[in-house]
């Protein structure tokens, strides 16, 4: 089941997932957490929290339009592969669709482009490093 959940929910599941469990839960907040117009999206396998994502407005480059950028997806191991994470995000992208958003963008990690290129999102970036964690690109969908 699919709820709109409170960051501080989240951030253990970012934790483990995207830092390895190296951090504190507050170290794996991101300065968009706070945003007005924020939401966040948690997916719920009988009542454990198997995976989350962050979604907030900001805009990427040139392009224009009502935009939301998608942050800190995260599915925990044993529900890898079970079509969550694309659950959650057809989910969001059906609600940005009534808040008049144009468009969902993300800094995907490499290993994670073929993911949102199932979710119809394509690349728009030559790849680059994020330190420590290592190469992204930029990805976007036009929101229908």
């Amino acid at each position: 089941m699919i709820n709109f959940i409170k960051v501080d929910e989240l951030l253990p599941v970012r934790n483990l997932v995207l830092r390895n469990g190296l951090l504190t839960p507050d170290e794996c907040r991101f300065p968009s957490d706070g945003l007005a117009g924020n939401f966040h999206l948690g997916y719920f396998v009988n009542d454990e929290l198997a995976c989350v994502a962050s979604f907030h407005p900001q805009a990427y480059g040139d392009f224009t339009g009502a935009s939301y950028q998608l942050r800190g997806m995260a599915t925990i191991e044993k529900y890898r592969g079970q079509g969550l994470g694309s659950q959650l995000v057809t989910f969001a992208l059906n609600y940005l669709g009534q808040l008049q958003a144009g468009y969902l963008w993300c800094n995907a990690r490499e290993k994670a482009v073929r993911f949102y290129e199932g979710l119809g999102m394509e690349v728009i970036s030559p790849v680059f490093e994020v330190p420590g964690i290592g190469p992204h690109y930029v990805m976007y969908v036009k929101i229908k």
